[in-house]
């Protein structure tokens, strides 16, 4: 099986361990593992919860603590709708492994994260792409899915909120893309990986498996929970779905790590905490990155909605990894060329590091676009 290099996670596995300056980050700043101790009051006594673990296999689907916890993160699910993965990258390949045959109609969102296109694509799919664009806000087009989701459609994949754009769908327009993949018969695969980090109310905006009866959420401890090491996500779909993907994932998963499974456990004990730390990272560095955006006459944007990071235009004749290059190059600031998400012309910046990164990193950001003016001038 042949598939293309994945853009965004060789760029990042090339340059993120070198950089001064890393703007390229889409988790909400780390974690430590005392941090979370702290937040749960269990600093003093985490040991006595550790040593007894004897380091099996342990529960195959994920433990039943842990299943019920993520439960308690939507609306109408139960635990046999839940089964643990490899962070939400090993979530999102399960789905794709378990239902995309060749030939089938699938219909993914760009820009998006590149497994929801490049997976499907090399089993042999009839892939459709559904440009996002600045004209509706980077929200997919409506009458546009429209004509693509034509009837035995296989599935819908969509990113909420969105990577990178930061675009959000709410209720309503979810419920208008659930009659739309209902009348195809499609699945509707949602990528929620962001979902808690709205920039307004409560940051969780309802989960596509809760609207609908074919509707799969794939998320993860990584980017709202802030714990990207734990190397856990999850599915969250119709129990038909789970059974058929615990199929394919006794050929490569076997369980998730016991101690990831008791970790991610402790934190969603406490999410509240967790998700409020988050959303006082990305709602206060949201507006940092804003002011910035709006002193820089290169630079333009949808501002963002939600999650983490954002699509940055700019105004420069070169490719977006020429300049990222040189801006690395020069100031040790490292962001995510658009081309690396099929995407050119554009740059990501994660926004939800630690707010003196934020500014240190924009300030030489503006230093670097400054003397580029200077140079085309």
């Amino acid at each position: 099986m042949k598939i293309r290099d994945f853009g965004v996670e060789i760029w990042m596995n090339r340059y993120e361990n070198h950089c001064e300056w890393n703007l390229a980050e889409t988790c909400v700043e780390s974690l430590t593992v005392a941090e979370l101790l702290e937040m749960a009051g269990k600093t003093d006594t985490i040991l006595t919860e550790l040593l007894p673990l004897k380091l099996t296999y342990g529960a195959i689907e994920g433990s039943e603590r842990l299943r019920g916890l993520i439960t308690g993160l939507y609306a109408k699910q139960r635990t046999d709708n839940v089964v643990t993965t490899h962070g939400a990258i090993g979530a999102n390949a399960l789905v794709h492994e378990t239902l995309v045959e060749p030939g089938d109609r699938v219909i993914s969102v760009l820009p998006t994260y590149q497994q929801h296109y490049s997976i499907p694509e090399c089993y042999g799919a009839d892939i459709q792409i559904l440009k996002l664009t600045e004209e509706t806000g980077f929200l997919p087009d409506l009458e546009q899915l429209q004509r693509l989701a034509i009837p035995g459609t296989k599935l819908i994949a969509i990113n909420n909120p969105n990577n990178p754009t930061g675009a959000l769908m709410d209720r309503a327009y979810l419920e208008k893309i659930v009659a739309i993949a209902r009348a195809a018969g499609a699945w509707i695969l949602c990528d929620e990986v962001y979902r808690g980090t709205d920039q307004e109310g409560d940051g969780l905006t309802i989960s596509i498996a809760d609207l609908y009866e074919k509707g799969i959420s794939t998320g993860s401890m990584s980017k709202t929970f802030s714990l990207a090491g734990l190397r856990l996500g999850w599915i969250v779909a119709p129990s038909e779905v789970i059974q058929a993907v615990s199929v394919h994932r006794d050929y490569n998963t076997i369980s998730v790590g016991m101690l990831d499974d008791h970790f991610a456990a402790i934190a969603l004990e406490n999410k509240d905490k967790i998700l409020a730390r988050s959303q006082s990272i990305t709602r206060t560095n949201l507006a940092i990155l804003s002011d910035w955006v709006e002193s820089e006459p290169l630079i333009s944007w949808v501002k963002p909605q939600s999650g983490t990071t954002a699509l940055l235009k700019y105004d420069l004749p070169m490719t977006s990894e020429a300049l990222c290059l040189q801006l690395l190059q020069r100031t040790g600031v490292m962001f995510t060329p658009g081309s690396a998400m099929d995407m050119e012309g554009y740059l990501r910046i994660g926004y939800a590091n630690n707010a003196g990164i934020l500014r240190e990193g924009l300030r030489r950001v503006s230093e670097f676009l400054w003397e580029q003016r200077v140079a085309a001038a």
